[in-house]
């Protein structure tokens, strides 16, 4: 019993270095927009980039779900070495800490990843779907969505991904999201973004989920990134089921929402041994099996689904996204560089994109 109250507390507390790009304008904290927040686990950083011309602006969400890294790496990835020409774009790299800071019980879920960078290992937590119950219990018999009074399942209360847009007063989750909807008015966001992995056996996967008022931008990245570096869909955000991002942000503030998903086989309930192999390497024999009898809804072989091309993907389709943006608003442009996109993190490893903490100024460190 020691020896796991020592496990859980260092994987609680352990702090995530992260070298923001020399050209960050300010980091704030979420609390910033919504002070109920400050002192609470969930008072993330928000890291503003903006360019010297004026233009729209744009937020970044990873971390929606931490047992997701494909979303928080390629976030951090963006706000280690993002600089912002014309516009502004806000990053939070771990929207719901609480949910990083507990695995998903039963699942035997790796405490820890490690990515191997040119300077060394940089180490990450591994999270779960819901926020830590620690933060937040017990959870009802059955949720009730605010404001939509749509029934969900009980643990979805800490799902940060279903309450949307959030409440004052709810739950730490429920208040984070309400944060976020604070931040997204007094910063004027334009365009948000909220990232995301999937398992094979869910069919909303390898797309981006739009909100009725973007599905011009949604369509047109998905249709260069499919005839130019790889497959991607898209579709309509339900309007008749509530909590999600692309459905709630969309309706409850100005910015056009989208949701971008990833394969990631690690997820999967068919999935083989639950450990940092299979999170990194997106290879399962199991899964393969699976595939081979049609109950996939994204193609797998030998090669998997590795991290670098979950990161990648994500890449990619950020930066298509913000060009399309700025096609169809050309008074609200939003253009950016020092981002790689899919072959350049496939042949480098999203690694080689980390700085090392120890080599730059300490203002430019912070910890997620």
């Amino acid at each position: 019993m020691i020896l796991a109250g020592v496990a859980f507390y260092s994987h609680r507390t352990y702090k995530e270095p992260v070298v923001a790009s020399e050209y960050v304008t300010q980091v704030k904290k979420l609390s910033d927009y919504f002070p109920d927040l400050k002192g609470t686990v969930n008072d993330c950083n928000i890291y503003i980039f903006e360019g010297s011309e004026p233009g729209g602006t744009v937020l970044l969400v990873g971390g929606t779900h931490p047992e997701e890294p494909g979303a928080n790496l390629t976030a951090e990835l963006i706000v280690e070495n993002l600089r912002v020409k014309k516009g502004k774009v806000i990053v939070a790299i771990r929207a719901n800490r609480s949910a990083s800071t507990v695995t998903r019980p039963g699942d035997a879920y790796p405490q820890f990843y490690h990515i191997e960078t040119p300077w060394g290992v940089k180490k990450f937590r591994m999270g779960d779907r819901w926020s830590n119950p620690l933060d937040s219990w017990p959870d009802p018999e059955v949720y009730v969505h605010y404001p939509s009074r749509q029934m969900l399942a009980y643990m979805d209360i800490r799902n940060f991904n279903r309450t949307w847009p959030g409440r004052e007063n709810g739950t730490i989750t429920e208040k984070t999201n309400y944060a976020f909807m604070q931040l997204i008015e007094k910063e004027k966001v334009d365009l948000f973004i909220d990232l995301h992995e999937a398992e094979l056996e869910y069919p909303v996967i390898s797309t981006i989920v739009s909100h009725q008022r973007g599905v011009d931008i949604a369509a047109m990245t998905s249709m260069i990134l499919s005839s130019t570096e790889f497959n991607i869909g898209m579709e309509y955000s339900p309007k008749e089921l509530h909590g999600l991002s692309h459905r709630e942000v969309g309706d409850h503030s100005r910015a056009i929402s989208l949701l971008y998903e990833a394969p990631e086989p690690f997820l999967d309930r068919v999935r083989g041994i639950t450990d940092e192999r299979l999170l990194l390497t997106g290879k399962d024999p199991f899964v393969m099996k699976a595939g081979e009898f049609g109950l996939l809804y994204e193609n797998i072989d030998e090669n998997g689904w590795p991290i670098d091309v979950r990161v990648g993907r994500h890449a990619s389709t950020f930066l298509t996204t913000l060009e399309m943006w700025s096609e169809f608003y050309p008074d609200l442009p939003i253009v950016v560089e020092g981002i790689p996109r899919y072959n350049d993190v496939i042949a480098n490893g999203v690694g080689y994109y980390f700085k090392d903490p120890s080599t730059v100024p300490e203002n430019r460190v912070f910890y997620e």
